[in-house]
């Protein structure tokens, strides 16, 4: 393309400038080939004529180019293109990250920004570097992702002057490394990392002119990964600036730690060191700058400390550290005074204080040390001699030994460092971070610098090679014909430097001359290297020289070039230190050989000894000591090759400005280090090429607009393509198709946006050319119809007032006809009414005479069935209870006969005769007991009968009373009579006073007219009281609102801030959990396991079964269990008996004892004991209960009696557990013994039935009693019944007290069915007491009688199933573990059509309701807390399963709810009912268990949150921001980005089918509404963070369509939340942040109106993230204008006067959980009707 078509009238150019660099001009006079000069406009104006000697001026970039993310997009690449992109971000949108090619330019803002929290990490973390805007973290995200997927050592190149920001990027870096590649086992590895990073500072950094934190050496971090995750790391220091240790400029300080041990001189342990302020120490003073105004030097010192702590460095090595600090300030105190005046000599006072301060701190003798400062020992072949030094002498001899100590220091830190860094495993891959000094060019250019800008020659190199590999690469891979690019090779220079002869060669040659000065060395230079194109020597005579770099000239001054490199220390003075007493500082100075193994045994902890190696050994080693300009080449060369073997990442810091003042951009300092950090050359390789590259699919996007319809019928994007551009270009040579992108040269993409433009402008005029056509149209339209309209209007009402006269004519007709016909209807209505009154009274007189006879015939017939049926029933019940009488009669013949062929067999044997005789004596007593009761209840039946005749009686009287009732009927009859001839005798009289009352009523009228208006000014005076009440009460109505407001507030945070603790609790439990795990795996992996504990650990029923198990038993208890089935039913017997809850009992080793040698006798026999014991204790439990229910004095009154009891047997149990009472031989005694014990134990059974039998008396008296009071309520119920006139009430009065003796009679058989079952227990109790005396001999007898008593005990405690069920799951202690099992640990939902998904809550709450029922409370705790720890071991092993998940939470809130339901809190069972109170809790105080479980429902919730979140979070950037639902709109999108040609991974469809799945499992599980509304609150909360946080950190979603698309993504939300029912659930004001960034992007943002209606439409944004957004605003190509700074500037005043300053956090804090709140909702089922299924293996449980 000529330049013709270029430089045309309106195109913009770029021409130099000496301030601004380069400026903007526009072309107003088209160019021709030819002309010498261009005419020009500038911004302010002006005309200009701008010659053209060599070429004309680089054009600018299109509008939608300039500011692009990367700088190689750019269509032109020069210099100014690169300098207005980097200006415009910089300013405009505070962009301090640029792309350019594989470089990061990173510009220091100088202020601290919002785009560093943990947020921005995760959001970068797993991103392609193109999908989001330049970052380091992008960068980093990028080295770490190649380093994992291929494997290999990669490298972050960090490089920039002194201010630049390079320490704060390395350390950013580090942070994202290790908060990706957390440490996988050792938690602290990562903190040890970042912990390297004051202490490095504190050492090695110190305020200079141009940075407050400069490094003063470089570093080289290698962070170490195994498996993706941190496992170490390792620092490598590069060419320390020892010089600011005895010498700082004006305004700048030595290092940090001096001052910052100055600063905390007050510290008690520093006191003894000698520490003043920094302006009394002559190394710390010469800056005249002992303070930073943005460091706090006392508080650096802390973090300095905790670091070291952290590294494992301990304190007493810290205060030696510190103490070795302080001597080099001593040090450098001490006072040299010359001994005449010309200088010969010099010495140093004994008294001198700094010198016996040094000499304290570090172990050495002050004659010593003053003697080798001012002389000096030299060592000929034969003899020794003393040389005296000048006082200049003794002062570099000073400054030189504090150099090299402060050196050491530094050394030995770094080792240190590296040494708590250190990986023992070692590491596959590594990621190296190199934070390096830039290029440097002083007015004074000494050895330092000359090191700095040769390592950066080094690095110059291997950057462009690395720059030119990557782009034969890219053209290689696409098949692009290759043409070789020149660059700019400096391997001359370095040549110049590190080459045979060179610099450095003559340097180390003059330093090892004896004589060796800097201008013999200058000379040398001069001869050598003359002829060189990169070396000059300087136009004025002195000892200097000029070297040609890739980034200028430099001149440098020769002087102190040897001494410096030499780096020589008196080794006199080295051989003080080597010998001092201070064990840190011996070990500084040991050999190189020596001393790794001395740092080694130092951290091994073994006593440390004062290393004093001979002196034979200082020569040696100062004579192989290398120079340092040879050990800076060596390691630079190592350096090289490590970054050679890894895969580089260029990092470039600028600094914007000398004065360090936020986003201040100077044009002339930034070009300068642009073209020092090599950013241009990669500019200049890529624009000698095809720089602007896109894919097919990005190029039609683009340009769509410029294909033709033919082209757009093809199917390939590629021949596409090629056929638009040879339409297009028509110059084959300015593009190139590659296999998957085309290739531009430098101003094609420009040339096709204009293109473009041009397109799209035509498209819009003829757009506007219809519709102003169209309104035009429509506008007449309106006009015509707006005519048509006033017409009609017009007509309508002419016709419709000739309407309404006739309507008024015919309605006064209408009116006249229909009161003529009101009055004459009226007249005959009134006769009508009269008729019909008269026939209705004479047909109901008729009718009331025929019901009155029928209802007399039906009463007698009711009357008669009563009374026969009475009497059969009474005939009835006399035959049966003499039968019955006889029975027993016969029965008691019989057992009286048994009893006497008993005693008659009894008294054969005379000793058993002596023992049973007072049992025969008590059974005898209780059967004279028996038949007393049988007599009491004989006379109770006769009483019932005598009742029931005087019933009988009482009902003759009734049916008396009935007939004199009738009679007073018929007298009635003739009263109504009467009562009609007064009724006709009134209406005459009242015609006659109708007159009178019509004149009293107008008089009324009038007087109520007067009141009416009296009461309306009353109305008004109240209505305007009213008001102000109501005002009043809406004011107080406000303000009560308010102060809610605040108290739900308060609430929220206190229940936020209870919930973060929850979490931070499960968080440490976890972790505690975590160390256990690994110290087991630990144990287990050192120690072999015997075999009962691999079978202890086998599987997981051992693991419940050992958790039910007692906590007396010991381990051979639980062997016992496990050798077999019957040791283990023994094992749970014996747990049974031995627990007795009060007075002494013995361990369970003494039972042990005690039974070993035994035979099975004795075992059996002890059995038997536990299992009375158990018996006794559920009997006096069942006692116990039976008190409850009556009178709150009466179980008081008995305890004593219990307690005596329990001793008794306790006292029993002891005498036959007492080893001295044991006797082999004497199985008889133990048998005779073991059945007097069950003897008294049925001797108090049968107490406890005779005191139920007793109770059902006292029972049988309340009934008869309540029967007379019944029969007394009738006879008050007969006269009432005589005062009334009815007969109905009489009939339901009778049929009412018939139904009651019916249920009186049902009561009787009850409770003689009850005295017959008490009979029967009592037989059966008879008989088992005669087969024990018979049958105690032996012991099989023995143990069915103890097994026959448990059942017993059972059966007492147990009802019968056959009554109304308790609701509660009857259980034993050692079935905790076997319930768990079957409920929690392996439960599984019920997955048929009605289950209900909370069973496992009620059935732990019927098992807890139990124990309540027991009064066992720690049998009920146990349940719960074992219930808490299945479930936490459940969620641990499934926490991803949403499902398991959600099931778990609902049990939790379910168990939660019940405990309060059930409760003795009337706030929870007020909506009960009558059934469910009676199930209420009575004994067991559950507000703890509910405090610990509603600690479970929240971790179970914030478990679920996070399940949740984990699959939403790869969802909602892809489905919100990138998927396209709106076709065509991405073309608008700007150009010039790093975009991932990848569609997107998920749509808007898929997540709301995610959300909805997870809705679907909280329902489907039986979660709280509520708890389901505030889990998905929380997880749009996430959506809408999420996306906003992305849509703040990527440039290109910032556009006008890209709001379109956004806005219509949350339309779908919104209509997925009203289909779902969820509208109202307070879910949709989470995306109000959203919706207004939505809008945001759409809003006009031009005027000040439009500032004022941004301001006020987003108030859920905060103000950074709208300032923001309008920065980040890309606008469409000639369709929109750019956001002017003004308008964002006035936005940003706006929103700081109506919001303040708020939060300065840019990102949304998507981790954040909101408070939730757990409601009660009270259960509707009953849980008597709980059907538990029989797949749950919970057999074992007892449904009572």
């Amino acid at each position: 393309m000529a330049s013709e078509d270029l430089y045309t009238q309106g195109a913009r150019v770029w021409i130099p400038d000496s301030v601004e660099v380069w400026r903007v001009a526009e072309i107003t006079r088209s160019y021709k080939e030819g002309d010498a000069i261009l005419h020009l406009c500038l911004e302010d104006g002006s005309a200009l004529a701008y010659p053209i000697e060599f070429q004309l001026p680089p054009l600018c970039n299109p509008d939608c180019l300039s500011g692009a993310d990367d700088l190689v997009a750019l269509s032109y690449l020069h210099e100014p293109a690169v300098l207005h992109s980097l200006r415009r971000r910089f300013l405009e949108a505070n962009a301090i990250y640029t792309y350019c090619g594989i470089i990061l330019v990173a510009i220091n803002p100088y202020k601290p920004l919002p785009i560093y929290e943990e947020e921005v990490i995760y959001a970068y973390s797993g991103r392609e570097m193109g999908d989001m805007d330049p970052h380091i973290f992008a960068l980093a995200e990028e080295a770490y992702k190649q380093m994992v997927r291929f494997g290999k050592n990669q490298s972050l190149v960090i490089s920039g002057e002194s201010g630049a920001g390079k320490t704060a990027s390395a350390k950013y870096a580090m942070r994202y490394f290790t908060t990706v590649g957390g440490s996988r086992c050792n938690s602290s590895m990562e903190e040890k990392v970042l912990a390297s990073s004051p202490i490095m500072e504190a050492f090695g950094n110190a305020k200079t002119t141009r940075n407050d934190n400069s490094s003063r050496f470089g570093k080289y971090i290698e962070i170490g990964f195994s498996q993706a995750h941190v496992t170490g790391a390792t620092i490598k220091t590069y060419l320390l600036e020892k010089s600011r240790v005895t010498f700082q400029a004006k305004a700048e300080r030595n290092y940090h730690i001096f001052y910052q041990l100055c600063a905390s001189a007050t510290l008690p342990e520093l006191q003894g060191l000698g520490l003043r302020g920094a302006e009394s120490f002559h190394y710390t003073c010469q800056g005249h700058c002992a303070t930073a105004q943005s460091t706090s030097d006392a508080a650096d010192l802390d973090s300095t400390r905790h670091a070291f702590s952290l590294l494992g460095v301990p304190e007493a090595e810290q205060l030696e550290l510190f103490s070795i600090l302080v001597a080099i300030l001593h040090l450098g105190n001490i006072v040299v005074r010359g001994r005449d005046r010309r200088g010969d000599g010099c010495f140093v006072e004994a008294a001198d204080e700094a010198l016996g301060l040094f000499c304290r701190l570090l172990g050495l003798e002050a004659s010593q040390v003053m003697r080798w400062l001012c002389h000096r020992k030299l060592v000929t072949a034969g003899e020794t001699y003393l040389k005296p030094l000048s006082r200049q002498q003794a002062l570099d001899s000073r400054d030189a030994l504090a150099k090299h100590m402060y050196g050491q220091v530094f050394r030995w830190m770094v080792t240190r460092v590296n040494y708590a860094l250190r990986s023992l495993e070692g590491h596959h891959t590594s990621i190296g971070i190199l934070d390096i000094y830039g290029f440097e060019m002083f007015e004074l250019n000494s050895f330092e610098q000359f090191c700095i800008n040769y390592a950066n020659e080094k690095l110059q190199q291997l950057f462009n090679l690395h720059v030119f590999k990557l782009e034969q690469e890219d053209y290689v891979t696409e098949e692009i014909p290759w043409v070789f690019i020149e660059f700019c090779d400096n391997q001359p220079c370095i040549e110049l430097i590190e080459g045979r002869l060179g610099i450095l060669d003559l340097l180390n040659e003059e330093c090892k001359m004896p004589q060796g000065s800097d201008s013999s060395w200058a000379q040398k230079l001069y001869q050598t290297h003359l002829s060189s194109s990169h070396f000059q020597k300087p136009k004025r005579p002195r000892d200097a020289f000029v070297v040609c770099h890739f980034a200028g000239k430099v001149e440098y001054q020769c002087d102190g070039f040897v001494e410096k490199n030499r780096d020589a220390v008196p080794k006199e003075l080295v051989g003080l230190l080597q010998a001092s007493k201070c064990a840190l500082l011996a070990e500084l100075f040991l050999e190189e050989g020596d001393g790794p193994t001395s740092l080694q045994s130092r951290r091994s902890g073994g006593p440390r000894m004062a290393a004093r190696p001979s002196r034979r050994s200082l020569p040696s080693s100062q004579k192989s000591k290398k120079t340092i300009s040879s050990q800076f080449k060596a390691s630079l060369n190592r350096l090289m090759e490590m970054l050679g073997s890894t895969t580089a990442h260029y990092i470039r810091c600028i600094k914007p400005n000398d004065g360090k003042q936020p986003f201040v951009f100077d044009s002339r300092r930034a070009v300068e280090q642009l073209r020092a950090c090599g950013v241009l050359e990669t500019i200049r390789i890529s624009a000698s090429g095809y720089p602007s590259r896109w894919t097919y699919q990005e190029f039609l996007e683009r340009y769509r607009a410029l294909l033709s319809r033919e082209e757009l019928m093809g199917t390939d994007e590629k021949q596409i393509c090629s056929l638009a551009l040879e339409r297009l270009l028509q110059d084959p040579s300015k593009y190139q198709c590659g296999k998957n992108k085309v290739f531009f040269r430098a101003g094609q993409v420009a040339y096709l946006e204009e293109l473009r433009y041009q397109r799209l402008r035509a498209a819009c005029t003829l757009l506007q050319r219809h519709l102003r056509g169209w309104l035009a149209r429509r506008r007449f339209g309106r006009a015509r119809a707006a005519a048509v309209c006033l017409q009609c209007h017009a007509r309508g009402m002419l016709a419709r007032r000739f309407t309404r006269m006739l309507r008024r004519t015919r309605a006064a007709v209408t009116l006249q006809k229909t009161l003529r016909m009101v009055l004459a209807r009226r007249s005959y209505l009134h006769t009508r009414r009269a008729v019909i009154t008269i026939q209705a009274f004479a047909r109901g007189m008729f009718a009331r005479r025929l019901y009155q006879q029928m209802l007399w015939h039906q009463k007698a017939v009711v009357i008669q069935a009563a009374v026969r049926g009475w009497l059969a029933r009474t005939h009835y019940t006399r035959l049966r209870g003499a039968v019955i009488y006889l029975q027993c009669c016969y029965r008691r013949a019989r057992a009286r006969r048994e009893l006497r062929r008993l005693r008659v067999e009894a008294r054969s044997v005379e000793h058993y005769k002596q023992l049973h005789r007072g049992m025969e004596i008590k059974v005898i007593q209780l059967q004279c007991r028996l038949d007393e009761q049988a007599q009491e209840k004989q006379r109770l039946a006769e009483q019932l009968s005598g009742l029931n005749a005087a019933h009988a009686e009482e009902l003759q009287r009734l049916q008396a009373e009935v007939q004199r009732l009738q009679e007073e009927v018929a007298r009635d009859s003739q009263v109504h009579q009467l009562q009609e001839r007064l009724a006709e005798l009134e209406r005459n009289s009242v015609k006659g006073y109708l007159g009178q009352e019509v004149e009293e009523l107008r008089q009324r009228l009038a007087e109520v007219e007067a009141m009416k208006l009296q009461l309306a000014e009353e109305r008004d005076t109240l209505t305007q009281r009213v008001l102000e009440q109501s005002q009043d009460l809406e004011e107080q109505h406000q303000r009560a609102a308010r102060d809610s407001q605040e108290l739900l507030q308060e609430l929220e945070e206190e229940r936020a801030r209870y919930q973060s603790l929850v979490q931070e609790y499960a968080r440490l439990e976890q972790g505690y959990e975590n160390l256990r795990d690994e110290v087991d795996f630990h144990r287990q992996s050192t120690l072999r396991r015997s075999p009962s504990s691999e079978s202890f650990l086998g599987s997981e029923s051992s693991y419940l079964s050992s958790m039910s198990t007692a906590p007396s038993r010991d381990g051979s208890d639980q062997q016992a269990e496990a050798s077999g089935d019957t040791g283990g039913d023994s094992g749970g017997q014996e747990e049974r008996w031995q627990q007795v809850p009060e007075g002494p009992q013995p361990s369970g080793e003494m039972l042990l004892n005690g039974t070993v040698g035994q035979d099975p006798f004795e075992k059996a026999y002890l059995l038997l004991l536990g299992q009375l014991n158990a018996v006794n204790e559920e009997l006096a439990r069942t006692r116990e209960e039976l008190r409850r229910s009556k009178a709150a004095a009466e179980p008081e009154e008995r305890k004593p009696l219990d307690f005596l009891k329990r001793r008794n047997i306790t006292e029993m149990l002891r005498l036959g557990r007492s080893p001295e009472k044991v006797a082999v031989d004497d199985d008889l005694k133990h048998a005779y013994d073991a059945v007097q014990v069950a003897n008294r134990l049925l001797a108090s059974q049968l107490r406890e039935e005779k005191q139920q039998h007793e109770e059902e008396v006292e029972g049988l008296h309340l009934n008869i009693s309540s029967l007379k009071q019944l029969s007394q309520q009738q006879a008050a119920l007969i006269k009432d019944l005589q005062q009334q006139q009815g007969q109905e009430g009489l009939q339901h009065h009778v049929l009412r007290l018939k139904e009651q003796n019916w249920e009186l009679a049902q009561k009787l058989e009850k409770q003689e069915r009850t005295t017959l079952k008490l009979q029967k227990q009592l037989r059966a109790y008879a008989k088992q007491i005669q087969e024990l005396t018979v049958k105690r001999g032996t012991t099989r007898p023995v143990q069915e009688s103890a097994e026959s008593a448990v059942v017993l005990s059972h059966s007492t405690m147990v009802p019968s199933l056959s009554g109304r069920s308790q609701a509660m799951l009857a259980w034993r202690m050692e079935d905790t573990g076997r319930i768990i099992k079957a409920i929690i640990t392996d439960y599984k939902p019920q997955s048929r059509l009605g289950a209900l998904p909370e069973l496992p809550a009620y059935i732990l709450f019927l098992c807890f309701r139990h124990a309540d029922h027991c009064c066992d409370e720690p049998r009920a705790r146990s349940l719960l807390d074992a219930a808490i720890d299945a479930i936490k071991r459940v969620m641990k092993k499934h926490s991803d399963d949403f499902n398991t998940v959600a099931l778990w939470l609902a049990n939790t809130c379910r168990l939660l709810n019940c405990l309060r339901q059930y409760s003795q809190d009337e706030i929870y069972w007020q909506g009960n009912t009558a059934r469910q109170n009676e199930h209420r809790l009575q004994n067991v105080d559950p507000q703890s268990s509910c405090h610990s479980l509603g600690a479970l429902a929240v971790q179970l919730y914030q478990q679920l949150i996070r399940t949740a979140e984990k699959c939403l979070r790869p969802m909602i950037v892809a489905a919100m921001l990138e998927s396209e639902p709106i076709q065509g709109l991405s073309s608008s999108c700007p150009p010039g980005r790093r975009r991932s040609s990848t569609a997107p991974a998920h749509t808007l469809p898929e997540l709301l089918q995610q959300l909805g799945s997870f809705c679907a499992a909280m329902d489907h599980h039986g979660l709280a509404p509520s708890v389901g509304h505030q889990a998905l609150r929380q997880l749009l909360f996430l959506v809408t963070g999420t996306t906003l946080n992305y849509l703040l950190l990527r440039k290109d979603t910032c556009c006008w369509s890209r709001g379109i698309q956004l806005r219509y993504n949350i339309s779908q939300l919104e209509q997925w939340l009203r289909a779902e029912g969820l509208h109202q659930s307070g879910a949709w004001e989470m995306l109000e942040p959203l919706v207004q960034a939505a809008q945001l992007l759409q809003v006009k943002k031009v005027t000040e109106e439009d500032a004022g209606a941004l301001c006020s439409l987003c108030t859920a944004l905060s103000p950074q993230q709208v300032v923001k957004i309008l920065r980040a605003y890309t606008p469409s190509a000639g369709l929109e204008e750019r956001v002017s700074p003004s308008f964002i500037s006035s936005v940003e005043r706006q929103l700081q006067d109506r919001y303040g300053e708020g939060s300065s956090q840019l990102l949304v804090d998507t981790s954040h959980l909101f408070p939730v709140h757990l409601p009660f909702s009270a259960s509707p089922l009953h849980l008597d009707e709980l059907c538990i299924p029989d797949g749950l293996d919970l057999a074992f449980l007892v449904r009572l």
